[in-house]
């Protein structure tokens, strides 16, 4: 076996090894960006469930379907921006475009699994119905906040790289 085959066999080797190192890093990174997601889902569903019991039970009687889920939508923007970043820094999931959007996808497919079960369920209602039934002015926000909540881990990123970087000596 001459010089030159045994460099070729070194050579498939090493990028034998580089492509296997690159699809664990890229499946490890996936199961990243699903865990971030069902965290972050977890985090704004909890807190929408609970202001949710609010909404209906002391509010919606009060002031009206309408105006009762117009006055939660900036609370969930709250929790949506805080989970967001939160999970985003517990996890150090990296601030890359496919990362961030996975993470927001992964949450935002629970977060609509979640709520048409429970929604329809109890209420007893169609996807149809439940569509049709929505306030034409708190639909529209509503829709408007599951698109920010399945972007806002990217916008964090955004944030971050645009962030100036600090310096450890004030002056």
């Amino acid at each position: 076996m001459g010089l030159g085959a045994m460099q070729s066999s070194t050579d498939q080797n090493l990028n034998s090894y580089n492509n296997k190192e690159k699809s664990f890093n890229r499946i490890t990174s996936l199961w990243s960006s699903i865990k971030a997601g069902l965290i972050y889902f977890v985090t704004v569903f909890g807190v929408g469930f609970g202001l949710g019991v609010i909404r209906v039970v002391w509010i919606e009687p009060q002031l009206g379907a309408r105006l009762a889920e117009l006055l939660e939508m900036p609370l969930m923007l709250v929790a949506v921006v805080v989970a967001a970043y939160w999970v985003v820094k517990r996890l150090a999931v990296p601030p890359v475009l496919w990362s961030r959007l996975s993470m927001g996808l992964v949450a935002l497919v629970c977060l609509l699994c979640a709520e048409w079960g429970l929604v329809l369920g109890l209420r007893g209602l169609s996807m149809t119905e439940y569509i049709a039934t929505r306030d034409p002015i708190a639909g529209t926000v509503y829709y408007i906040m599951l698109c920010l909540f399945a972007v806002m881990p990217w916008l964090i990123a955004r944030k971050d790289s645009q962030a100036p970087p600090s310096s450890s000596n004030p002056t």
